[in-house]
Order: structure tokens, then sequence, then C-alpha cells
């Protein structure tokens, strides 16, 4: 596995000057609850949170983090609405080369060399790549390196013209699935940086991918394989691999950094795809 150096950290999406309450209103209409739908599942009242919110109450530290569990608040979002409210933050962001992230990074490491040879990588919250496995390096053969400079963005990589995107051969549909995506985490978090490389990878132009009959030696089944999810297909030295895609994240994180690290693993779809990348092994 690599670990790979990253960029400046992610703005916070909370503007900057604003109180706590108005704050936590924008987050419960973010979430589409009434402030009583609120005040039941926080343990309070709707008075109360109708007080918070207008500013005639100062929330406690405790209130402002409870409130923010129940609304699903990104971790470095809490701290912002923690310094709007007056107390200090909770959660540390630590960089993820800091020695007191070790056992993180040596967790991570045997996770996606044990994940070999099928492709795994590891992202921050902007889709910038932080460690990648083999299976990764062997996708990104042939990409220019000045796609390859860091900090690598999983999504530019994918999507641009002279990186991946010329390979995949259902691009149209992989394309909507990850635009969705980041659509989906611009709604959440209204994180700046994520709708400026939504920008930029939307804007890139779209070319079909290419036909089978150009596809060379494709390691496609004689029959079609049904699939459980959308399959990425990709070609590589003159076959078609098929990939379903799997994102997991780090469950109650305590740290701004670990909250917004995911892992992608791309499971092969088909037996054909099983077979060809064990045979990399051998070489």
């Amino acid at each position: 596995m690599t670990l790979l150096a990253t960029g400046t950290d992610a703005a916070s999406a909370t503007p900057v000057g604003q109180g706590v309450g108005p704050l936590l209103r924008a987050w419960r209409e973010r979430r589409r609850l009434s402030q009583l739908e609120l005040a039941l599942r926080a343990d309070s009242s709707a008075r109360h949170i109708s007080f918070v919110e207008t500013g005639r109450s100062r929330p406690s530290e405790e209130m402002v983090l409870r409130l923010a569990e129940h609304l699903d608040v990104p971790v470095r979002e809490r701290n912002a609405l923690l310094l709007a409210a007056g107390h200090a933050p909770r959660y540390p962001q630590t960089p993820l080369d800091d020695p007191a992230l070790d056992a993180l990074r040596a967790g991570l490491e045997r996770l996606l060399r044990g994940y070999e040879p099928y492709p795994a990588l590891v992202m921050d919250a902007r889709y910038d790549v932080v460690a990648a496995n083999r299976g990764i390096t062997m996708l990104l053969d042939g990409v220019p390196e000045s796609l390859l400079e860091p900090p690598l963005n999983a999504m530019r990589l994918t999507l641009h013209p002279r990186g991946l995107a010329p390979r995949i051969r259902n691009l149209r549909e992989w394309r909507g699935h990850l635009l969705a995506q980041m659509e989906r985490q611009i709604a959440l978090y209204r994180s700046a940086p994520l709708r400026e490389l939504y920008e930029e990878v939307a804007g890139y132009p779209v070319a079909e991918g290419r036909p089978a009959a150009e596809a060379g030696r494709a390691a496609e089944p004689a029959e079609p394989v049904p699939h459980f999810a959308l399959p990425m297909l990709i070609e590589h030295e003159g076959r078609v691999l098929s990939f379903i895609s799997s994102v997991s994240t780090f469950n109650t994180p305590m740290d701004v950094t670990v909250a917004e690290l995911a892992v992608e693993t791309f499971l092969p779809a088909d037996p054909a795809t099983v077979t060809y990348l064990h045979s990399l092994i051998d070489r």
C-alpha cells in the first residue's frame, strides 16, 4: 500500500459569523424535521428548541452535541456549532501522518494489502486519495503523469478524458452514478471545495465507450452475468474487467480526519475478472 500526500484540509460548510441558533435551524430544516420532532428525539421541548434557534437561549455544550447527533451533523460541523455557541471544539483534526494515528494507518495498510489483487483505496472528504493498493495501481496504467501528481483525486482520475474515462465501457452510466453520489454529499455537507470539484468533473466532455468489437480479447462471459448493483466495466490490456464498488466509513469517529476517511473497494463482478486478477499475482 502507498500512503499519498493530500491537499489542504476541507473547509467547513458552516458560514463564519453566524450564531448557533440560525445554524441549528438550517441543519434541522435540511433534515426536514419540525421543532417538535427534534425536541422529542433530543429529550427536550419545542419551546426550548425555538428559544435556541432564535437566540433567546444559549445552549450548553451537551445540548449542542445532543442536537447535532440527532441532526446527523458531520463531525467537522459539530466543532463549528460548538464555536458558534461559545464553546471549545470537541473533536481534534489530527494530520494523517501524525504518530497518534500510527495504529489507524497500519490497520488501513493491512486492509488494503489483504484485499489484493482486487483494487482498493482510501479517500478523504474531497475524494483525494490518501492510500491505494497495487490493484488500483494496475488500473492506472497508462494514465498521464500530470493526472497522477498529488493530490490524486479519485473523481478527476475516473472522469477526466485523459484519465480512466476512455477505458470505461459504460461511462455514461458510471459517470451518472458518481455525479449523483457527489450531489448527495453536497446537499449533506454544503462543502464549497466539493462543489468546485463537482462543477469541474461534471464539465468534462463525455465520449461513449468503445464498441465491443474494438475491445480486443474481451474477458466477457459467453452469457451476460446478472448484476446486483451497477458495475464499472473497464478495459485493461485488451480485457474488459467488471467491478462492483463498495464504500465504508468509520463508526462513531472522534476525530475530524478519521470521520472524513472512506475506504472504497472494488469487488470482481464476474468469474473472468477474478481469474484475470489472480493471474497477475504470478507475473
